[in-house]
């Protein structure tokens, strides 16, 4: 939807004056009711006069919501707390399609021990809601529960078998099919009567909730006991089930120090999706991980994202005392207030860690989070009918007369003004092929705009040839493709300037046939190039998600070439100095760890290396200084 010039005026604006200045919840819905957004303010006013500025200045998403809107509501309350309840209240109940939406927010898999049953089962469940069951996870795999509960049972051997075949070896005396094979330890395989089983049920539990070594201590003196009594083979099993609670202390790490109760969440985000990894550390173990993939689609802030984790992860299970995430949200006290309701008993802390143990368990969660993330954009783009769906939405969404089935993506890269490259990478059928990609090296200009045309009339001037070399005269060898055949789209990285620059050039060259998109970073807006607005294509799209994928594999591809150039200028910088050969340079650039470090290093620091004198030292800063260097972080996109 465009807006028209008249339209910085939303017709149905409420005035400023008839929203109250007080704590509340907002929602936004269309013409046939539907509600588009939820949200809260801790003033009401202050909150929606951010969605009521001149439509040019809004976020490009919030201003396709908010002319999507055809009213606003809100709901005053008495504190930030209810602020947050009703709007967790009203996202669970309406599913706005403008909040955040938690694609695999599935339930997990948890080791369940049955305490309500007259002889309590250890299982495999998702179920949270078994009457007197003891809960132990969330795991993220079935199979780590059954690895979990196979190690246990050696140790502590209580029942495994169905309540079924429970109640039959009950009622025949004849033991259930998983004790005779030795997989059940209840009174079911008739070797402990109800009362002892139930002592070794609550030894189990006992060392599932804290990980204790002491039990370990007693079972050892326990097996010398035997072992001094002659009992060998009572001997043989108890020193059995010690090697079993070891394994799982050891496939159990110690992270904390003990006694330490605390999630920690990991996130990992881009402009279209987060992935979230929630380490659950109890008695300073790591008991479970949790994994889920948020779609966002409007740009919300960390600490919002951060919010709807937190009201998504303890949904139906209570909060730990401690909660660390990477930041607080805004109104983190309310959100603690909420927390603590949940839990039921004392209060519960937000906090971040800079330094320390749990840094570096925060640190850990976000590396996996960074790896789901990776792996969700993977699995996305092999999935066939992801990908067909992507290329038939580009299609209807770009007016194109079929689908693209080759796409080129173009993308420039610098290092202030220094060694200014460009990529040019290849989909074909919505997967990348990398044989087809290819690197420029751009002379003569800074611009990005400049660069970018420069490299498509290199590129383009072959579109109509033959666009094949001979690798060899008589040699019998194929021949070699360049560029292969058209595209079917060109895709640049940027928005209008860019998009602009590279319709310009493709004009020049006389192309006409040849439809030119931009994809501009941050804001993922895919630009035409005579379109005063963009194209928005929904957050959850395939057809956003191929193009961010194909925008930032352009983008990779183009710093690791500049990289490559600038270490390969540094090394001839280097090799050109008298008195330093490659083993020194070589040594020089290990010591450092990287140029920045090694340009922004003194006389004397130089001087330190091995091999490295005061005069050769004072004579590698004077040749540093006097190369171009770039300056600052400069990695910079076209």
């Amino acid at each position: 939807m465009t807006p028209s010039p008249r339209a910085d005026v939303l017709p149905w604006r409420p005035k400023a004056g008839e929203i109250p200045a007080a704590p509340g919840v907002y929602r936004f819905s269309d013409a046939s009711g539907r509600i588009l957004y939820v949200g809260k303010a801790v003033n009401l006013r202050q909150r929606l006069a951010n969605y009521f500025q001149p439509l040019r200045s809004l976020h490009e998403r919030t201003r396709h919501m908010v002319l999507a809107a055809s009213k606003v509501e809100w709901t005053v309350v008495g504190s930030d707390v209810e602020a947050l309840q009703l709007e967790y209240t009203w996202i669970k109940e309406f599913a706005p399609p403008y909040n955040v939406k938690f694609r695999d927010d599935k339930t997990y898999p948890y080791l369940v021990v049955t305490l309500g049953d007259e002889a309590p089962r250890v299982m495999v469940s998702r179920n949270r809601r078994i009457p007197g069951a003891r809960y132990f996870g969330p795991y993220p795999k079935v199979w780590a529960v059954r690895e979990t509960i196979d190690l246990m049972i050696k140790a502590f051997p209580i029942r495994t078998c169905s309540d079924s075949s429970y109640r039959r070896a009950m009622q025949t005396g004849r033991s259930c099919f998983p004790g005779q094979i030795g997989r059940c330890g209840g009174p079911c395989s008739h070797k402990v009567t109800i009362e002892e089983h139930r002592e070794i049920v609550e030894q189990f539990v006992a060392f599932m909730a804290s990980h204790d070594r002491r039990v370990i201590t007693l079972l050892q003196r326990e097996m010398k006991d035997a072992s001094d009594a002659f009992e060998y083979e009572r001997a043989a099993k108890i020193r059995d089930r010690i090697q079993a609670l070891e394994n799982v202390l050891e496939k159990s790490a110690v992270v904390l120090p003990e006694n330490t109760e605390v999630d920690v969440f990991g996130i990992e985000e881009d402009e279209l999706a987060a992935a979230v990894q929630q380490f659950v550390v109890r008695g300073g173990r790591v008991r479970g991980v949790r994994s889920w993939v948020v779609d966002k689609e409007l740009d919300i802030a960390a600490g919002e994202l951060v919010e709807s984790v937190l009201e998504t992860a303890y949904e139906n299970e209570p909060p730990p005392r401690e909660i660390v995430v990477p930041v607080l949200p805004d109104d983190a006290p309310a959100l603690e207030l909420w927390l603590a309701e949940r839990r039921g008993r004392g209060k519960v802390s937000l906090k971040t860690a800079q330094r320390g143990d749990k840094a570096a368990v925060l640190q850990t969660a976000t590396l996996n989070a960074k790896q789901a993330l990776a792996l969700y954009k993977t699995r996305r783009t092999a999935d066939y009918v992801a990908r067909t769906q992507a290329l038939t939405e580009l299609q209807d969404a770009l007016g194109l007369d079929e689908a693209p089935l080759r796409m080129e993506c173009y993308d420039v890269s610098h290092l202030g003004g220094t060694n200014v490259v460009a990529s040019m990478v290849v989909f074909e059928d919505g997967l990348p092929k990398k044989s087809a990609y290819r690197k420029f090296a751009v002379a003569g200009t800074v611009d990005d705009t400049e660069s970018l045309a420069q490299v498509l009339r290199r590129r383009l001037a072959r579109l109509d040839e033959d666009e094949r070399t001979e690798e060899g005269e008589g040699d019998g060898t194929r021949p070699r493709r360049r560029f292969a055949y058209r595209p079917g789209l060109i895709i640049v990285d940027g928005g209008q300037p860019q998009v602009q620059a590279a319709a310009r050039t493709l004009e020049e060259l006389g192309i006409h046939d040849l439809p030119v998109v931009g994809i501009a970073k941050r804001l993922e807006e895919v630009w035409l190039p005579d379109d005063e607005f963009p194209v928005i294509l929904p957050r959850g799209s395939e057809a956003l998600f191929l193009l961010q994928r194909i925008r930032d594999e352009a983008h990779r591809f183009a710093i690791t070439f500049q990289r490559q150039k600038r270490r390969a200028d540094i090394g001839t910088v280097l090799s050109e100095i008298p008195g330093l050969g490659p083993t020194r340079s070589k040594e020089l650039l290990r010591h450092f760890g990287s140029v920045a470090r090694l340009r922004a290093a003194d006389v004397e620091a130089i001087a330190e290396v091995k091999g490295i004198g005061p005069q050769l030292a004072e004579t590698i800063v004077a040749r540093l200084a006097s190369s171009p260097a770039g300056g600052g972080r400069q990695e910079d996109e076209a």
